[in-house]
Order: C-alpha cells, then sequence, then structure tokens
C-alpha cells in the first residue's frame, strides 16, 4: 500500500507489456511514467503532512498488519491487533496490547480496514481517548461512486485519511 512499492508495480507492468507488445512500449513507459507521478505526489504531500507529527505520535495502529510498507515509507511506527485477515474477533490480549501502546505514545487517532470489523479498534478508541481516524481500504476497491473506484484513489484515499488524522487535520 506504500506509494514506493507502487511505482515498482507499475514498472514491471511496463515491462511485461512492454515484452508483450513491443509495439507500444513507448506508450506503455509515457503511461507509467506519468502514473509514477501521480504516485509521488502523494508520497511527498504524506510525508511533508506527517513531518509535523511529533515522533512518538508517529505511528499507524491499525486492525491488521496490511500497512507495514506504507508506515516503513511514511516514517511511521507500525501496531496492528492481529497479522492478517481475521476469522475471529481480535483477542483482549491483542486489544490491550493496542491501547497500552496508544495510551504511551499518545497516538492520537487509529484505524482499521474496510474489510473486517471495526468493533476491536473502537473498544481502543474507547479505553484511550484517541479518535477513530477513519477506514482504510487495502484489500477491496470500493463501487464506481465510492472513495476508492481504482487503485491509484485507494493510495490517495489511505494516505490522506492517516494523514489528515494524524495531524489533526480532519478533525
Amino acid at each position: 500500500m506504500s506509494p514506493l512499492n507502487v511505482q515498482v508495480y507499475v514498472d514491471n507492468m511496463v515491462k511485461a507489456f512492454s515484452e508483450l507488445d513491443p509495439d507500444n512500449a513507448e506508450a506503455f513507459k509515457a503511461n507509467g511514467d506519468a502514473y509514477k507521478a501521480e504516485l509521488q505526489a502523494v508520497q511527498d504531500q504524506m510525508t511533508t503532512r506527517l513531518a509535523g507529527v511529533p515522533e512518538a505520535q508517529r505511528a499507524l495502529v491499525t486492525c491488521e498488519g496490511a500497512f507495514s510498507y506504507l508506515a516503513r515509507d511514511a516514517g511511521l511506527k507500525e501496531l496492528y491487533i492481529w497479522a492478517v485477515n481475521a476469522e475471529q474477533q481480535a483477542t483482549p490480549q491483542q486489544i490491550t496490547r493496542a491501547i497500552e501502546y496508544v495510551k504511551a505514545n499518545n497516538v492520537p487517532a487509529v484505524f482499521c480496514e474496510s474489510t473486517v470489523s471495526d468493533a476491536p479498534m473502537q473498544q481502543v478508541v474507547g479505553a484511550t481517548g484517541a479518535k477513530f481516524g477513519g477506514t482504510l481500504y487495502v484489500d477491496s476497491l470500493s463501487e464506481a461512486d465510492g472513495p476508492v473506484p481504482t487503485y491509484l484513489d485507494l493510495i490517495r484515499h489511505d494516505a490522506d485519511v492517516i494523514t489528515k488524522a494524524l495531524t489533526g487535520a480532519g478533525s
């Protein structure tokens, strides 16, 4: 979910498409370069906006561990309730660990993914005073008229939701 990693995906797609259809390699490269420029703009805006957040509070606390690359590339520490899609609800120990981390670091906002219940994270919100920063998308897009109808919209949406919540700009 990192804009920087997605640029690698774009390079790989341009290469593959160019090998399959060499006559259009120039168009694939031009389109790839334009897409990568949009992704880099998301990355640059996100890191610039997050730079003002105190280091201890610069944390991405989510339901799932789906944002490790984004956290790394945005200079955020990462904490999640469970590592991958959980079929069951979070354990009391997992929720307690998140509560303790949010309190100890005065994390201003926490998040959950669109594909899972946010009930465990709402418990963290209730116990810490952190706000629920919003819903992040990772495993799916929305309907065409929703917030993330395309992959680029997903990247933009998640970066925007995270930065607004952690900087207080979304309050």
